[in-house]
Formats: structure tokens, C-alpha cells, sequence
């Protein structure tokens, strides 16, 4: 039996579909594992002190690199599983001169949209660079205010407005689930205060490296997801209301090109 490898998932939905998918692989190549889930914050910390060996997945280098920083040179950085990036949407109903975040300053522009702009919790980049956009954009002055809350405050939040035909600001990121459901225009950000596309990428204690044997190693090596299929996964748990542990099965079993090629050892 192996030495099991303690996979770390960031408690948001998409993180969860993501090591589930990597979870069900590793168990392909006889790796037993297993899993705990934690905020970023809490995640990264518990990884730095040794009791979590791998997350999946850290999005370098602005989303999460503050947190990896301290210990970086205990890590080792393998896959890019996919290529995430964060934005402040609003509903495509907005009159189309709304193009940038700077445009919410004017204040007849601000007085069309809810002032809460309703985020997920305090240690995610989005969160993070949403606070400094308030901010830096003077965006306070014009009465808005970012509010962390969880991932079903955020989106629900943003739907309600749809719902209610009024306009809202959603922090959001791809890949995300919403954006299947709804018609987001994208703000302009010319502050570049959002972070860019970052590489969600599989992070792996150097000290843990020996639990994997050659097809798991590979497996680390190989992998990629791609936004799309994230985005897939991540509906397939919150709308449909799969396990992310079914909706990593189905997808797998819908998919062997594809998961195969990650498991070829050298």
C-alpha cells in the first residue's frame, strides 16, 4: 500500500472539481490519498507547516503567490492545469457605453447600479484586488463598498439584480460557472488591478515527492483541464447538483483521450 498523499482543495467549488479530477487520476496509478479542504488562507498555511502536501490548484503568480512566497523554495511547481483570470462583470442589459471599471465613478452612471458589490471570502485574489478597486478608482466615493460573504452570497447576488431587473457589479473569475448562465460584459480595467491571467498551477512539497510513484508523478507532470472544462465541471456541481466526485467520474469516463496521455511515465 502507499504512502497516502495529502491533497489540499481550496473549499470554493471549482478547486473542488478540479481535485476531484486529480483525486480519481491518482487512484489510477495506485496512489492512495487523501483530502482536506480549507480556505486560501488556512490552506496555504497548513500546507507550509508540512500537514498538506499538495494543492491543487495555487493561480501564480498574482491570485495566490503571496501565500506560496514564504516557502517557495520548498515547493516544487508542476502542471498548469488551467489558465485562470479575474473580472468585475455586469449584466449586458447595462446601457453599452459601460465599458470600464472607471466609468462607475461618473456619478450617473454609479446611481444605475446597486452599491454592494458582493464578493466571496477575504483571502481570494479577486477579493483582494476588489478591495484595492474601490478604492484606487474612487468607486467609495460614488457610495459602492465590497462586502466578502461565500461563493452562493456572491452569485446569488448578482442573479437576484438580474432578477429584479436591476444592475449589479459581480467579482467574479474564469473559470466560473455563472458565466454559463449569464451574459456578463467584462469591465475594462486600466488600473490593472485584477491580476492578469495567472496558471493554476499543481503545487507539491519537495519532502512529499516520494510518495508518488512514476504514473503518478507523470500525472502531475501532464495534466491540464482548461478553463472550459473547469467551467464545465463546476455547473455540472452547482446547477445540476452533482458530487464534484460524479461530476469528475462522468467527466473521465467521457473523456479516456484525453486522461490517458497523463498517465504515460517517461
Amino acid at each position: 500500500m502507499s504512502t497516502p498523499l495529502v491533497v489540499g482543495q481550496i473549499a470554493l467549488s471549482f478547486h473542488k472539481a478540479a481535485a476531484a479530477v486529480l483525486c480519481e487520476m491518482l487512484t489510477k496509478t495506485g496512489q492512495e490519498v487523501d483530502v482536506k479542504e480549507a480556505p486560501h488562507e488556512d490552506m496555504y498555511a497548513m500546507q507550509k507547516a508540512g500537514d498538506v502536501d499538495l494543492v491543487v490548484s495555487a493561480w501564480l503568480p498574482a491570485s495566490h503567490g503571496t501565500y506560496i512566497e514564504p516557502y517557495a523554495d520548498e515547493l516544487l511547481k508542476l502542471s498548469v492545469i488551467y489558465n485562470p483570470y479575474c473580472i468585475w462583470g455586469i449584466s449586458n442589459r447595462a446601457p453599452q457605453h459601460i465599458r470600464s471599471v472607471a466609468d462607475l465613478a461618473n456619478p450617473q452612471v454609479a446611481a444605475l447600479f446597486r452599491k454592494r458589490i458582493q464578493g466571496i471570502g477575504p483571502g481570494a485574489g479577486i477579493s483582494r484586488f476588489s478591495r484595492q478597486m474601490v478604492r484606487d478608482y474612487q468607486l467609495d466615493r460614488q457610495g459602492f463598498h465590497f462586502e466578502n460573504g461565500t461563493l452562493d452570497e456572491c452569485t446569488s447576488a448578482y442573479l437576484d439584480a438580474e432578477a429584479k431587473g436591476e444592475l449589479a457589479i459581480v467579482p467574479l473569475w474564469h473559470p466560473q460557472w455563472l458565466h454559463g448562465q449569464s451574459k456578463l460584459r467584462e469591465l475594462e480595467d486600466p488600473l490593472s488591478l485584477l491580476g492578469g491571467r495567472d496558471d493554476a498551477t499543481l503545487v507539491l512539497r519537495k519532502d512529499a515527492a516520494h510518495k508518488l510513484n512514476a504514473k503518478g508523478r507523470a500525472l502531475l507532470d501532464r495534466m491540464h483541464l482548461g478553463n472550459e472544462t473547469v467551467s464545465q465541471l463546476d455547473s455540472e456541481i452547482c446547477c445540476v447538483g452533482k458530487t464534484p466526485r460524479q461530476a469528475a467520474v462522468s467527466w473521465l469516463g467521457a473523456n479516456p483521450e484525453q486522461w490517458s496521455t497523463w498517465l504515460a511515465a517517461s
